[in-house]
Order: C-alpha cells, then sequence, then structure tokens
C-alpha cells in the first residue's frame, strides 16, 4: 500500500485516473443537462455559450483562437460564432494583424446574456456541499490540468 503523499505506481495511477474520468463524464454530462434546460431561458446552446464565454473572459478573439483554447474543430465553432452573430450576441470587425480573419466581439446584448448565465451558473456552484477546502479545489484543479496536458501529446492509434 502506498503512503497517501507518495506518487502511484502507474498501474494504480491508471486506475485511479480511470475513476476520476467516470467521475467527469457523469459531470459533465449532467452539466450539459443543466445547461441544456437553461437553454429555454436565453435560447443558448451549448455550443454557443461557450464561444460567449470565451469572447467574455478574453476579449475579442479569431475563430482559429477560439477553436485551439476549446480543442473544438475551426468548422464547429465558426457555426457557434455565426449563429450567435445571428443573434446579435457577436459581431465580427477588422483583424489588424490579419485580414482575412476577423476578431469576433461579444455585444452589449452578448454581454448581457452570458453574464445571467454565468451569474445562474454561479449561484448553482455556490450550492456545491461537502465543505471544499481551498486545497482540496486546488488539488482537483491540478489533477484534471496534468490529465489535460497528459492527453494533448498522447497520439491514439
Amino acid at each position: 500500500m502506498n503512503d497517501i503523499d507518495e506518487p502511484l505506481p502507474p498501474d494504480e495511477l491508471g486506475h485511479r485516473v480511470s475513476e476520476v474520468f467516470d467521475l467527469v463524464g457523469a459531470l459533465y454530462r449532467r452539466g450539459l443537462r443543466k445547461l441544456e434546460q437553461s437553454e429555454a431561458v436565453e435560447g443558448v446552446s451549448v455550443g454557443v455559450r461557450s464561444v460567449l464565454v470565451l469572447l467574455h473572459r478574453y476579449g475579442p478573439m479569431t475563430v482559429p483562437q477560439m477553436s485551439r483554447l476549446m480543442t473544438l474543430t475551426r468548422q464547429f465553432v465558426q457555426r457557434m460564432t455565426n449563429e450567435a452573430m445571428e443573434r446579435g450576441w457577436a459581431e465580427a470587425t477588422a483583424n489588424p494583424a490579419h485580414q482575412r480573419s476577423s476578431l469576433i466581439r461579444s455585444t452589449e446584448d452578448g454581454e448581457a446574456v452570458i453574464t445571467a448565465i454565468l451569474a445562474r451558473e454561479h449561484a448553482l456552484n455556490r450550492q456545491v456541499g461537502g465543505d471544499l477546502t481551498e486545497a482540496e479545489l486546488t488539488a482537483c484543479a491540478r489533477v484534471l490540468k496534468e490529465m489535460l496536458r497528459t492527453f494533448d501529446h498522447v497520439d491514439v492509434d
């Protein structure tokens, strides 16, 4: 048996990471369902929400920049961006760094929509129980970031 503060041997690590994946998958599916239920309120799909969140957090971006951050195809992000623009939540502006790739920015309406969504999500997230500590959440984020980093570098054949 391993000391709780010692790195796990690879075989045991693999099993424990699988447990994390199972939990993250369930959390993702439940969270997605909750987001889709709120879609009726603002009419925002999960994909458009992702675009609006990026624009809200980082300011104007190109579609290729957004697709890299979201690790989604440029075509999918373009469709979500087009939908956001059709709804009046985002707009394309000239990009001084690249003539063929417009900067996408959030409109006032888009900011109002994403601010309302994020406030509702924050209220829900505040209800998470378990008396979680800063150290526990920091450790959780570290584990998930390490898992992401690993899969950014692994080719599956």
